[in-house]
């Protein structure tokens, strides 16, 4: 049977929760935004660091593109621009050394876009700030006072007796 209020009790017997009960819950519900908040900032961390190992393995490969391909790209690159301008071999060296910092630049700018990513990505500090401010509201919060009972149920009783 239910009460007037429309709350049902305990396994249908109709008794309200006790205050044992109604502790539980709460630091279950409490343990469970603990556990979430706790996850959730867990994630955040883990996008912020890939982001800043993306960024680590742009700025590398900058320099592994700049190192290795110079001697190779530039020899390579130098005689192909004299073969097809004709102009002289030392303009040619120059013309080549500067693609290759083009392309490094490149590299170096994909890096430094993922490492502002990284840097913006402020995920525990929103997940923190987030926990301070839960915590700020449960301190502040007063119990709500109960209903006074008795006069439903002596309407309740009353009604009660008339139907015998």
């Amino acid at each position: 049977m239910s009460d007037p209020a429309g709350r049902t009790g305990i396994a249908g017997n109709g008794a309200e929760p006790s205050l044992g009960q109604l502790v539980a819950s709460a630091t279950a519900e409490m343990s469970a935004l603990v556990h979430d908040e706790i996850a959730l900032a867990k994630s955040q961390l883990r996008q912020d660091v890939k982001r800043g190992a993306v960024s680590g393995l742009g700025f590398g490969a900058a320099g592994l593109v700049l190192l290795f391909s110079l001697p190779m790209l530039s020899f390579a690159l130098a005689y192909g621009f004299h073969a097809w301008t004709g102009w002289h071999l030392s303009v040619c060296f120059l013309l080549s050394f500067g693609v290759n910092v083009v392309v490094a630049a490149l590299l170096g700018l994909v890096g430094a876009v993922f490492a502002k990513k990284a840097k913006r990505g402020k995920g525990p500090q929103k997940t923190a700030a987030s926990v301070k401010q839960t915590a700020a509201v449960l301190q502040n919060v007063k119990p709500h006072p109960r209903p006074d009972t008795s006069a439903v149920q002596e309407k309740a009783a009353a009604v009660a007796r008339s139907s015998v």
